[in-house]
């Protein structure tokens, strides 16, 4: 049965009071100095879980300005697995960028067994630096590395030109439906294209092709429902992420009614 999961980075703009003016990288800086401080941590990341527990998940990717790889320390890990289990919280994926060197991905693979997951649902350079080391750590932690398909990658061919002969199984895809938008591909279709490939699903609405702008469901331009019937189709039974990350608004109440909407074409 698919699992339903809310993505941490839909709140990218919070620590800057929703007025992201200078680019994903500002609230992606701001997340991180909010969250490193081992002092405040636990505070912090009870509150974020308190909030998306209110939802009604019971599942989350974590973006890794939550908990990054680079700066997680053992306290910071024991108290993040601590919380999550105090909230009855599972998660389906670490989410971001996996840096540039084996070091850097073998520190995301540790931190994504601490917490529990197989999925690693975002990019590393090691894809094309380093194929055989990256391939070797992900089999040595049993990790999945999905690649999130960004402005790059226009077509579902170009995603499956990166995943290449997939690692002997360790690297698919994290389909971002919402990029596919921005690129004016259709993402249904995508779906269906890539198939078996597909390790994660970052399901997400933007307003119009050209832009990057996300809403809620069903309020732009990709075929959400549609999104949702291919992947029944072709028998996908991993997590889909409600993903939605405005720049200058609350996603709260968006995601509270995506969430509904997304169970209503799921039945559960």
């Amino acid at each position: 049965m698919t699992t339903l999961s809310f993505m941490s980075a839909n709140f990218v703009a919070r620590q800057i009071g929703y007025n992201m003016t200078d680019g994903w990288g500002q609230g992606d800086n701001a997340a991180n100095a909010y969250f490193r401080p081992i002092e405040t941590y636990a505070e912090r990341f009870d509150a974020l879980l308190s909030e998306i527990t209110a939802m009604g998940f019971s599942t989350i990717d974590i973006w890794n300005a939550h908990l990054h790889w680079s700066w997680a320390t053992p306290e910071h890990i024991a108290i993040a697995k601590d919380l999550l289990a105090q909230h009855s919280l599972t998660v389906a994926s670490m989410a971001g960028g996996f840096g540039e060197t084996a070091e850097d991905v073998e520190k995301a693979c540790k931190v994504a067994v601490a917490m529990g997951t197989t999925i690693l649902g975002g990019n590393t350079s090691l894809t094309e630096t380093d194929r055989p080391a990256l391939v070797a750590l992900l089999k040595d932690h049993g990790i999945k590395l999905g690649i999130e398909n960004h402005p790059a990658e226009k077509t579902a061919q170009d995603l499956l030109d990166k995943i290449g002969d997939g690692g002997d199984g360790t690297i698919g895809a994290a389909v971002d439906t919402g990029w596919f938008g921005t690129n004016g591909y259709d993402a249904a279709k995508a779906l269906e294209e890539i198939g078996d490939h597909i390790f994660h699903v970052h399901l997400k609405d933007v307003l119009a092709a050209g832009g990057h702008d996300t809403c809620g469901y069903g309020l732009g331009v990709v075929p959400i429902e549609a999104c949702v019937r291919a992947l029944q189709k072709i028998g996908y039974s991993g997590a889909i992420s409600v993903e939605h990350e405005p720049e200058h608004e609350d996603p709260t109440e968006a995601i509270k009614a995506s969430y509904t909407m997304l169970k209503g074409w799921l039945n559960v």
